[in-house]
């Protein structure tokens, strides 16, 4: 069967600056992003500083329809928080669900966080062969 893969919107004029913070990233990012790229992280192709609808994601995996956000000192903030909901139910109304870790996690419990993350990827697969 023949599956047309499905497009997600975003706004074109946010590819520049994802690439932006690409070339700019946190140290918890860079950290993560150690672990995710090269499909390390169970076989899943995630990609960094992806632009989704009016947002850019911090890591994101089309497969797995995951987003995964880090939050540094600014997400401690009111207006960030703020921020963060909007973008949090917007990207849950793609169908998106959303992890999220603190650069400390990163930092102190990155064994936490990969733990957290295959066990959303054993849960997603354990979901499609109950399908």
């Amino acid at each position: 069967m023949n599956k047309k893969r499905r497009r997600l919107p975003y706004k074109p004029y946010l590819k520049k600056y994802a690439r932006k913070l690409r070339n700019n990233s946190t140290k918890s990012e860079v950290l993560l992003w150690l672990k995710l790229k090269g499909k390390q992280m169970k076989g899943y192709d995630f990609h960094r500083q992806k632009p989704l609808d009016n947002f850019i994601a911090d890591f994101f995996c089309f497969r797995l329809m995951l987003v995964i956000e880090i939050d540094g000192a600014s997400h401690l903030l009111e207006e960030t928080q703020q921020k963060d909901k909007i973008k949090e139910q917007a990207l849950n109304k793609l169908g998106l669900t959303i992890l999220r870790f603190t650069d400390k996690e990163v930092y102190n419990e990155m064994n936490y966080v990969l733990q957290t993350i295959e066990n959303y990827i054993e849960n997603f697969e354990e979901s499609l062969e109950s399908e």
